[in-house]
């Protein structure tokens, strides 16, 4: 099946389940997100981001220390 909407792809998303019963819950952010936003050197230094070896691109998260 083609994902060729967002609402497509939220009924889907809430359709799934475990094979023990646990269900999904789907909240969509409708809101643009600034771009190009710098962060100060401290949160750098504080707030190392580990990426995902095989998405990288799309999985990654912020360890604080």
């Amino acid at each position: 099946m083609l994902f060729d909407t967002l609402d497509t792809v939220v009924r889907l998303m809430r359709k799934a389940s475990t094979t023990t019963g646990l269900r999904t819950t789907v909240n969509v952010i409708r809101r643009g997100y600034e771009i190009g936003r710098k962060y100060a050197d401290s949160f750098k230094a504080t707030m190392p981001i580990l990426f995902d070896d095989l998405l990288p691109k799309w999985n990654y998260v912020a360890k604080p220390q």
